[in-house]
């Protein structure tokens, strides 16, 4: 399979489209928002090939911005050659900040290096290494892919002639959960992505969908209808059953928090749906208040602070992004399905024809996937 990122020439400003709720603040994008620093092409026998990737890393980092040397607060520099990369990062005062050796192929070391400087200077992780799942229908039916995060490395998972819905990354990024109707019927399949084993995990009478992997990898979040209406449930992996919700509406998309304590989802147990909030160990569900009359597939920041879910606005989808400490909601862009990647800064959502990757607070928006008929329903390892 080609390549099928689009670089910064197709990037896209949402601002058309970006929408605001009305008593909802506007983000002020201002350049100290992000790290000023400057970098040079890589010397050495493999630097053009590692440039290239580290280059596309660092502009879609979001929290670094590219400079000449006299202006960056900090200069990236290094050298690859025969699989080994060793980069090096200093200071205005010529101080050494990282430096760190790399082997591997080009476009590992660039990822690896890249996120070590995301870390190193902004005390989050970095985002490049991690890797992406959807929905696309590019055969005539709806199967599974994979890909790096800018979309590369693209790669058909499933070949079911059928139905694959609702795939679920492990954490880790080793394992695909993922809705099938290889039997008949809707069932949760599990997915070994190294080796391409497969399971049906869950096979319960009625519909099984919606699998999630908790933080620890161990366990999933999923709608089981084996005992009436569609119910949140939680399956370990190795076993195990735990229902959480007992109410006559239906419940779907539970998302994890980042201990695996709680879990959000949504409900229409009260008519239009919303998010609620319960204990992973069951309990009552806790309305989330979001100031919207319709939310769906809410999506747990990986520090705790954000949800992301899906309202309707002026007859589409859009995006939009709760704050769990202060309560206030807002619109950020047009969409369906975000995802959070691994900094908490970016979410991954779906346009139906691409897959767009979107700084949150910048309001930047690359498209990563397109060219693979509707591309839907991402999942984003940690």
């Amino acid at each position: 399979m080609k390549n099928f990122i689009l670089l910064l020439l197709l990037s896209l400003s949402l601002g058309a489209s970006i929408l605001s709720a009305a008593d909802a603040p506007t983000i002020t994008v201002r350049k100290s928002d992000a790290i000023n620093v400057a970098f040079t092409n890589f010397s050495g026998s493999e630097g053009a090939a590692v440039t290239k990737v580290f280059s596309n890393d660092l502009a879609l980092a979001g929290s670094l911005h590219v400079e000449p040397v006299g202006k960056a607060s900090f200069v990236i520099s290094g050298t690859a050659v025969g699989g080994t990369l060793q980069g090096k990062v200093v200071d205005r005062g010529n101080s050494i900040v990282l430096s760190k050796s790399y082997s591997g192929d080009p476009r590992t070391m660039a990822h690896r290096f890249c996120n070590d400087i995301v870390e190193t200077l902004t005390g989050h992780p970095g985002i490049a290494m991690s890797k992406i799942a959807f929905v696309s229908t590019r055969t005539g039916r709806k199967e599974i892919d994979t890909a790096d995060y800018d979309g590369f490395n693209g790669r058909q998972i499933t070949h079911d002639n059928g139905i694959s819905v609702s795939p679920s990354l492990s954490p880790s990024g080793h394992e695909l959960a993922y809705t099938g109707y290889l039997s008949g019927y809707a069932d949760i399949y599990l997915i070994d992505l190294a080796t391409g084993a497969r399971q049906r995990l869950v096979k319960y009478p009625g519909t099984n969908s919606g699998p999630r992997f908790s933080p620890d990898g161990n366990r999933l979040a999923c709608t089981l209808s084996k005992d009436g209406h569609p119910g949140l449930y939680i399956v370990g992996i190795h076993g195990g059953l735990l229902r959480l919700t007992r109410t006559r509406g239906a419940e779907s998309c539970g998302t994890w928090s980042p201990n695996g304590a709680e879990l959000i989802y949504s409900s229409d147990e009260n008519g239009s749906p919303q998010l609620y909030r319960i204990s992973a160990v069951g309990g009552s569900g806790r309305l989330v208040s979001t100031g919207f009359g319709y939310a769906t597939e809410p999506n747990w920041s990986p520090d705790g602070q954000h949800v992301a879910f899906n309202v309707r606005s002026g007859g589409a989808f859009a995006v939009a992004v709760l704050d769990l400490g202060s309560g206030s909601a807002r619109i950020v862009a047009q969409g369906e399905n975000p995802v959070w990647g691994p900094d908490s800064r970016h979410l991954l959502f779906s346009t139906h024809n691409a897959l767009v990757l979107f700084d949150v607070p910048s309001g930047k928006a690359i498209p990563v996937v397109s060219g693979l008929g509707e591309v839907t329903e991402p999942t984003w390892s940690r």
